[in-house]
């Protein structure tokens, strides 16, 4: 039993591994601040290669995302699929499955900022039948 519970968690480390290192897909974090109490704000650059995706997921904080550079694809649960270009900004409710295209033959860049309780990670990989 205890076997079987160390192989769930290193198959669950190396699944959260793999949603930090999609292909084609670089994020740098830009700053990593405390505040609220009991919450830290994160602020990501990210850059989506031509014809690059993200694996789909989640946050337990809300998301907020402004377009640098390029035109996105974004597919949201619960809403329908939409594409922001530089100088749009979207928003992502907490525990809300998504994930960005880029669909053209031109880099994408964006800025993403998060709040999640201190502690959580900040995201987790969803799959089709759930998170």
């Amino acid at each position: 039993m205890v076997r079987m519970l160390l192989i769930g968690a290193m198959l669950l480390a190396a699944g959260a591994s793999v949603c930090a290192q999609e292909a084609g897909v670089q994020r740098k974090i830009l700053l990593t601040e405390d505040g609220p109490p009991g919450f830290q704000t994160v602020v990501n650059a990210l850059e989506f290669a031509p014809g690059a995706r993200e694996l789909k997921h989640a946050h337990p904080g809300p998301l907020s995302g402004y377009v640098l550079e390029g035109t996105l694809v974004f597919e949201q649960e619960g809403r329908p699929t939409a594409s922001y270009k530089a100088g749009e900004a979207f928003y992502v409710e907490p525990g809300k499955a998504h994930l960005v295209i880029n669909s053209s033959d031109a880099p994408v860049k964006l800025i993403a900022m998060l709040v999640v309780e201190k502690g959580k990670p900040l995201s987790s990989p969803v799959t089709e039948q759930g998170k």
